[in-house]
């Protein structure tokens, strides 16, 4: 036994309904309606009645649940389908809060690059110093190259002779 002494949920027998007993319920729910149905005709029927009796039949018919049943809830939004023809395609529609602000980021991107490209923002100028810095000490070692190059060539003039 579980502790707390308490049998679990699962091991309990499970309880069916009755066929004879859902057929007795239909019967008598069936029953129900026909005679709601046939109230409702026989008070359509008779004009001859005072507006006082009709309004009286109408309050018994809206107290208790039946009365709430029919409130239409005011939180809920239906969906009503709209035909091709009532669609205004030529208003925009209004952007959501996360598209309005990844177009931002988009435009604020695009611009940046713009300006990246021509040079003006501190990333760009930090970039072109560092080049021109490189392409000084290619140059020099370019430089060397030759000169160490060109004293070889002098020396095996001169080892030739």
């Amino acid at each position: 036994m579980p502790r707390g002494g308490k049998k679990g949920y699962k091991g309990r027998g499970k309880q069916f309904s009755n066929p004879e007993e859902i057929d007795r319920q239909m019967r008598a729910q069936r029953e129900k309606e026909e005679k709601d149905g046939a109230e409702t005709e026989s008070s359509a029927e008779s004009d001859e009645e005072s507006s006082s009796e009709d309004e009286d039949h109408e309050s018994k018919k809206r107290s208790g649940v039946e009365g709430l049943i029919e409130i239409e809830n005011p939180n809920r939004v239906s969906q009503k389908s709209k035909k091709v023809a009532e669609l205004d395609i030529s208003t925009p529609r209004e952007l959501s809060r996360r598209e309005r602000e990844e177009i931002e980021k988009q435009k604020s991107k695009e611009h940046y690059m713009k300006l990246h490209m021509e040079g003006k923002t501190e990333q760009a100028r930090a970039d072109l110093a560092r080049l021109a810095i490189i392409k000084k000490q290619r140059e020099e070692a370019a430089k060397k190259r030759d000169e160490l190059r060109k004293e070889k060539d002098a020396e095996e003039a001169k080892a030739k002779r």
